[in-house]
């Protein structure tokens, strides 16, 4: 078996074991101008590609004849993930937490391996979830060299922990001439975290947070996308508000990118504002899925917007779109 110092020792072009070769996650050096597909030549399209829940699922599960065997794996995430960023480069690869705990993977290397295998496939930016305290605060940081993304988090209070520093209430990426802002809200902590593995850490009601947050990105950063990644629950957690409440809370989300209830959704629920919509997704759990959302964007105003599940391992063809 490979050993935890081999493993890490290998750059991330080098992960042959798993089948990843060279992933083509940020397509750097490509100048890109902002247009996609057959559309009008003022029309952006934006694609947003999204997990949760992976819990270290870095390999497919066994194929032994269970509900889940032969699907998901690492590796033909990446096939995937280079296919369509290939097909639009405005593509932001994004998780919605809980990346460690599950597998031997993480038992033996203590969430780097995931970090490392996330950095491959070209993630850009990762919520952090209940799970991914398991090794407490010192698991996280031993594991945040390996993580060439960004880890964010708006509604926990991290205090004078040391694991302050490396998270961010909210990132903005730059998708040819669309500005998308990115920000996480996490699951209430007690009961869930024991407080000896987020030492000063604490949970605060995620509404009024992305209240702010979706005003602050939209009018002070001029972002035209605005993207929760969601650790919350589909419907929410012992009473605390879930992406649901969310959607129909705040008017200033377009994307809620969501976690933790492992909920296998279809296509995304749709909950108007007027002119504006927010759309909430979620695809399980383990990496069986991979999330898409296709926003069209004319003038910096979403014109329409779709949601597509994609297995992974499954037969050809099988995305399925709304």
């Amino acid at each position: 078996m490979i050993t935890r110092r081999q493993f890490l020792a290998r750059g991330a072009t080098g992960l042959a074991w798993l089948g990843l070769g060279p992933v083509a996650g940020r397509l750097a050096g490509v100048n890109l101008d902002g247009r996609a597909g057959a559309g009008s030549p003022e029309e952006t399209v934006v694609t947003i590609l999204h997990t949760n829940d992976v819990h270290s699922r870095i390999d497919p599960f066994p194929d032994d004849g269970s509900r889940n065997a032969g699907l998901g794996g690492a590796a033909r995430r990446a096939t995937l993930i280079r296919r369509i960023r290939a097909e639009n480069p405005n593509t932001l690869l994004v998780d919605a937490g809980d990346t460690f705990q599950g597998t031997p993977y993480f038992n033996l290397f203590h969430g780097e391996v995931d970090f490392k295998v996330m950095s491959a496939l070209g993630y850009d930016v990762l919520n952090l979830g209940n799970h991914d305290f398991d090794g407490g605060v010192p698991g996280l940081l031993n594991a945040l060299p390996q993580a060439k993304f960004d880890l964010v988090n708006a509604n926990y209070d991290f205090g004078s922990s040391p694991l302050g520093p490396h998270v961010k209430p909210y990132v903005i990426r730059a998708l040819g001439p669309v500005k998308v802002g990115l920000f996480g809200l996490g699951v209430v902590l007690d009961g869930l975290v024991s407080e000896s593995n987020r030492p000063g850490i604490s949970y605060g009601d995620p509404v009024p947070v992305a209240r702010r947050l979706a005003g602050e990105l939209r009018r002070n950063h001029r972002c035209d996308l605005v993207v929760c990644l969601s650790h919350l629950g589909n419907n929410g957690w012992e009473g605390q508000p879930g992406d649901q409440d969310l959607a129909r809370s705040v008017d200033g989300i377009d994307l809620i990118v969501g976690g933790h209830s492992h909920t296998f959704m279809d296509e995304p629920t749709r909950v108007s504002h007027g002119d504006r919509e927010t759309l909430v997704f979620q695809v399980g759990w383990a990496g069986i899925n991979l999330g898409r959302v296709d926003f069209h964007l004319q003038r910096g105003r979403v014109t329409r917007a779709q949601g597509s599940v994609i297995p992974v391992g499954g037969p050809a063809g099988a995305e399925r779109a709304a």
